[in-house]
């Protein structure tokens, strides 16, 4: 085995404590040839997809890619912004709210944000923090609840990066947070204000990502995860059990996966006589083409041409206050025991670099 070059090592340097907040990922641009790299390293991914490699070489390469390419780039130029795609602009934002929020609150810590599948590429962030002279890590996955297929996969890819490292940081991961309180009372906040606006529907469906039915009979916890994230805010919410309801999207192939389906079930909701339905997709934290283009638009269609009058997507808790304080709730948990508090003495200095901070990603969000 080969390891990487090492950068200087400077006796006396005092290491530095970095957060990365790391999403799924998206392509980088709207378009087939952009789109088909995208899919091609994500559904390359054995946690993505637990096929014989031989068998599904075949199948990726001979009939997704050639096929689906150009039908996906065509749905996410339906909700591309000026700015880019917006998983990638509300994860950008987020990690710079971070990085002021947690230096107001007295860490000295550098929050960056990678992308598991596209860029920023995840061993490229890792490159750049090891350059920076960062040797604690605590890596904060955008996904609350967990699963095989999504949080342990970024596990992977550091343990992958780092079996070339000669010199390894400290690493922290950071594995859920679906019942974390701070997590519970931001949906809440956003749900509550979207029902302050418009009023309260006949039904609350929480939509969360799908994935195969075989991965919860195998033993992954996402399932429980998701029923429990819904329980926790229907609970805040003080909704009886007939006034929501848990579902599962994205579906991919012919096996069975999670269930109810959700598109399916608003077309029953509406044939039933359903009027209004309100819609929020708790498993994502920044809004993307699974809620901006399935949900918004095409769940949307679905249940409006069964017959149903109103429905409302709610949207991702994105830049939200009460979301970017619960992720630094959340981040001081697990940065207990390491040296990221400042002392007062610099203290003043900080707090005026963290607000300065923020104030830079909030005329970002104003100039969307």
């Amino acid at each position: 085995m080969s390891f990487r070059t090492e950068p200087p090592y400077i006796h006396g340097s005092t290491p530095k404590t970095a957060v990365v907040l790391v999403n799924l990922g998206t392509p980088d641009a709207p378009t087939t040839s952009a789109v088909r790299r995208y899919l091609k390293q994500f559904l390359s991914d054995p946690r993505v997809v637990e096929i014989p490699r031989a068998i599904w070489w075949f199948i990726l390469h001979l009939i997704i890619l050639p096929f689906r390419s150009g039908q996906s780039a065509r749905k996410y130029a339906s909700i591309w912004s000026n700015e880019g795609s917006p998983l990638k602009v509300h994860t950008e934002k987020q990690a710079k709210l971070l990085n002021g929020y947690l230096g107001e609150r007295g860490h000295k810590v550098k929050v960056v944000y990678a992308m598991r599948y596209g860029q920023p590429a995840l061993p490229d962030v890792l490159r750049q923090l090891k350059a920076d002279g960062c040797e604690r890590i605590l890596f904060l996955p955008a996904y609350p609840q967990y699963s095989g297929t999504t949080t342990a996969s970024i596990f992977d890819a550091v343990f992958s990066h780092y079996t070339q490292e000669r010199n390894v940081p400290e690493l922290r991961f950071i594995k859920h947070y679906h019942d974390h309180d701070a997590y519970i009372r931001a949906l809440r906040k956003s749900v509550l204000a979207h029902w302050d606006m418009v009023g309260r529907p006949d039904k609350l469906v929480m939509s969360f990502h799908g994935v195969p039915k075989r991965t919860l009979t195998l033993g992954d916890p996402y399932h429980c995860e998701c029923h429990k994230t819904a329980r926790l805010l229907a609970k805040e919410l003080e909704l009886t059990p007939d006034q929501y309801m848990v579902t599962f999207q994205s579906r991919f192939g012919k096996a069975e996966w999670l269930q109810p389906y959700t598109a399916p079930t608003l077309q029953k909701l509406a044939k039933e006589g359903m009027g209004r339905v309100d819609v929020i997709c708790p498993g994502f934290t920044s809004d993307c083409l699974e809620t901006l283009e399935e949900i918004a638009m095409e769940a949307r269609h679905d249940f409006m041409s069964a017959g149903g009058k109103d429905f409302n997507y709610i949207g991702c808790l994105n830049e939200d206050d009460a979301w970017i304080k619960a992720m630094a709730e959340i981040t001081e948990l697990h940065l207990i025991g390491w040296p990221t508090i400042v002392p007062p003495s610099l203290r003043e200095e900080q707090e005026q670099q963290a607000h300065i901070s923020r104030e830079e990603a909030r005329r970002l969000g104003a100039d969307q």
